[in-house]
């Protein structure tokens, strides 16, 4: 059954990184965009960026990804997300997710989505 499974999540310091992971244990993400999406308390989950199973790249347009660095290396069946200079407004639960309708497209975050767990980020001094 496909599932997707973040780690790389835990506590850091204003101003330190975190690279987030992505994989799909017994599947192919090099056949499917991966997007990843956080969601902070009390705040509507919002996109972050997706990469295309053809190597594009698309940034959300109202999130500001400056800091943030979505890869993948096929060879480890793995989409990352490297984020630097992190702040307390960084402060979320990360997903990432797949396009069930179409697993070649970005997913626009649909709840009928394959989604993962989460990995929790905090951001505190």
């Amino acid at each position: 059954q496909f599932r997707l499974v973040e780690s790389g999540g835990g506590l850091v310091q204003p101003g330190g990184s975190l690279r987030l992971s992505c994989t799909a244990p017994g599947f192919r993400l090099d056949e499917w965009s991966v997007t990843w999406f956080r969601e902070a308390p009390e705040k509507e989950r919002e996109g972050v960026s997706c990469s295309s199973y053809n190597g594009g790249l698309t940034h959300f347009p109202a999130f500001d990804a400056g800091r943030y660095t979505i890869s993948r290396d096929d060879r480890w069946n793995t989409v990352y997300l490297q984020m630097n200079n992190l702040q307390p407004e960084d402060t979320a639960t990360y997903y990432c997710a797949v396009n069930r309708e179409n697993g070649r497209h970005c997913s626009k975050g649909g709840k009928d989505d394959y989604w993962g767990q989460g990995t929790r980020v905090i951001v505190s001094s």
